[in-house]
């Protein structure tokens, strides 16, 4: 009696309190999706730089890039133009995802320097071309604005074009230099010259600085 009444007591409260009482146990794979989501979530989401650094990531990759061994699935040996759009739709991942789409502990932040630099030419500093690394559209447009905010921050060094000028700019010859025109025999202008001061201003100045003059304080 006391035991049907604790089944039911407990019974009554569960119903009050909603509480989800799962009918069938998980399955490993379902498990290790979730361990997975919520590592992902919550160690690597705010700081996913630090993924770069773990010894998962070294393991997983080998210090190699993370499109290196990539290669999409398609028909015959000819690969596509263009890469998908995207690799998830509908909160599905589609079958081999984009290197990206694939790890999603992989946070394109423009402070990830280490997965940016992966994606940028060392000798060039160009993007490159999602047909070479096999990133789809959407991540390859997240991936351009991670690297824009990273080199407007100072995390990566921007590449400046190099512009060939043309020689003539640098010879007399050009018609916009003129030849050095020859010394005049006098003063370039007028005021060079010596002119004889005004007696009377130079009289009204030494009245006014009398005070001030050596030679008429030595005279004293």
């Amino acid at each position: 009696m006391a035991t049907w009444l604790g089944g039911l007591c407990l019974s009554s409260i569960k119903r009050a309190l909603k509480v989800p009482v799962p009918n069938l146990p998980l399955c490993s794979r379902q498990l290790a999706s979730l361990a997975e989501a919520f590592d992902a979530n919550s160690r690597y989401r705010d700081q996913p730089w630090e993924y770069m650094n773990s010894e998962e990531y070294l393991q997983r990759y080998d210090r190699k890039s993370i499109w290196a061994d990539y290669r999409r699935n398609h028909k015959g040996p000819i690969p596509p133009q263009k890469t998908r759009k995207t690799c998830i739709r509908g909160g599905k991942i589609c079958g081999n995802p984009c290197p990206i789409c694939r790890d999603q502990k992989l946070g394109l932040h423009y402070r990830n320097v280490k997965l940016l630099q992966q994606f940028i030419c060392p000798h060039t500093g160009i993007v490159y071309d999602p047909t070479t690394t096999g990133v789809c559209m959407k991540q390859q447009k997240a991936l351009i604005k991670a690297i824009t905010e990273a080199t407007d921050h100072g995390f990566l060094p921007a590449h400046v074009s190099y512009i060939v000028l043309p020689h003539e700019d640098y010879l007399n010859s050009h018609s916009a230099v003129s030849d050095t025109p020859s010394p005049k025999a006098g003063p370039w202008y007028p005021w060079y010259e010596w002119q004889e001061p005004n007696p009377k201003e130079v009289a009204r100045l030494r009245k006014l600085y009398k005070p001030y003059l050596k030679e008429m304080m030595g005279n004293k």
